[in-house]
């Protein structure tokens, strides 16, 4: 009996997390390269930051078949909120877009909230004298609109993106150690 159960719990378990395709999907940006640290403009003007909060170009190709739409996220790993810090959360990208500009968005897509609780995208800003580990995440989604209710947290528009994705790339980056 015991043997069964955990058959049955380990099958769903599987079968609810999602497995994401090694392919060639990546994601590139002019601004900044794999592992390198942020450029001084990248910083937030904000917790201490004077940074202009350039956010940097974003470039894809390789999507899986059956990419209806994207979803991009910026994450930082290390921040100290024992769950990490979601700087940005943008939805419903259209299919036929490949890249973001540092300056502007696709039409129709939609920047939900971040973790400072504000729609829109906040650069790093690392406490003094610490490195940080980010991660942009492009998704390649089965869908063209995510349906995530308006006003969500970016933990909660998460949730909506990963039932969805296909197959996902990354650009990780550093930033710090700053000073005062």
């Amino acid at each position: 009996m015991k043997r069964s159960a955990l058959i049955a719990i380990t099958a769903a378990t599987m079968m609810a997390t999602p497995v994401f395709a090694e392919g060639s999907f990546n994601v590139t940006s002019p601004n900044i390269a794999e592992g390198q640290t942020i450029a001084a403009d990248q910083y937030w003007d904000n917790f201490g930051c004077s940074g202009a909060n350039a956010r940097p170009t974003l470039n894809w190709t390789g999507a899986p078949e059956g990419t209806n739409g994207y979803a991009v996220t910026f994450y930082d790993h290390d921040a100290p909120t024992g769950s990490g810090f979601w700087h940005w959360v943008l939805t419903d990208i259209p299919a036929s877009a490949t890249s973001i500009a540092s300056d502007a968005i696709p039409d129709r897509a939609i920047e939900g909230n971040n973790d400072a609780g504000v729609a829109g995208y906040s650069g790093p800003c690392p406490p003094v004298g610490t490195v940080h580990n980010y991660t942009f995440t492009v998704h390649a989604l089965e869908t063209d609109e995510l349906g995530a209710p308006a006003g969500a947290s970016a933990a909660l528009t998460g949730f909506f993106i990963y039932q969805h994705t296909l197959e996902t790339a990354t650009l990780n980056i550093v930033a710090g150690p700053r000073s005062e």
